[in-house]
């Protein structure tokens, strides 16, 4: 049976996330969406999407959903990849910065609110064109989405424990400039996980697969063998 790898994108992203990475994973690549008001209903949307085993990549609230998709179906997942994310329960500061992004986004600040208060913290350089491409995205996934997504962060709870009990192979990365999930976040994470590699790198912010090459980062750690997988796709 072919292994899928799963593509979950972080909060205010869409598919367009992994468009630098998606072509060297395979042919069975699975983009999921995750709009569900909590962390449970968005791991339900990505164990609907794709049936049997598969590999799971996930980015920021992405990776959040990963751990619990892991602690619901520990069966069905083979391998996983956690890129800028946190493992811990919210802080209280962080759940009042929620708030009052929601309120914003509700008083119709929408547009401000990612312009001033999300695009800033994405990258390491505030290079022109991705913070371009970085709002573009965010407003395809819209304000209804958001207000979803900031709601379901404060449904995360500490998933270091449940991790820790779990031997899936695991690669966990990280920019060493991020300003929302620092490395620290990151060694915490790979030290919880009982077979982890962590990987950070150098010059590279939040949105790693926008600063980074990491395609044979996810292919060698994913264990991925693309002439295998080219074999069982089906000539067109």
């Amino acid at each position: 049976m072919t292994v899928a790898t799963v593509l979950v994108p972080g909060m205010l992203c869409d598919a367009a996330l992994w468009d630098g990475v998606r072509g060297g994973l395979g042919p069975d690549v699975v983009d999921v969406e995750i709009t569900a008001g909590d962390i449970g209903g968005m791991a339900e949307q990505v164990l609907a999407a794709v049936p049997g085993p598969f590999r799971l990549v996930g980015l920021s609230l992405g990776a959040i959903v990963g751990f619990e998709v892991l602690r619901r179906a520990p069966d069905r997942v083979r391998g996983l990849c956690a890129i800028s994310t946190n493992a811990g329960a919210p802080r209280p500061e962080q759940r009042q910065g929620w708030l009052d992004l929601a309120r914003s986004t509700v008083d119709g600040q929408f547009d401000a609110v990612v312009r001033e208060r999300i695009a800033p913290t994405m990258f390491a350089d505030g290079k022109p064109e991705l913070i371009g491409a970085f709002m573009a995205m965010a407003h395809r996934v819209g304000p209804a989405v958001f207000l979803r997504q900031l709601a379901a962060q404060a449904t995360r709870r500490d998933q270091h424990g449940e991790l820790s009990r779990h031997r899936v192979p695991a690669l966990v990365l990280c920019g060493d400039r991020d300003a929302l999930c620092p490395p620290a976040f990151h060694e915490r994470l790979a030290a919880a996980l009982p077979a982890a590699d962590l990987k950070v790198l150098p010059g590279a912010g939040h949105l790693l697969p926008w600063e980074a090459d990491l395609g044979s980062l996810l292919r060698e750690h994913l264990d991925i063998d693309l002439t295998e997988e080219t074999k069982q796709c089906p000539k067109s």
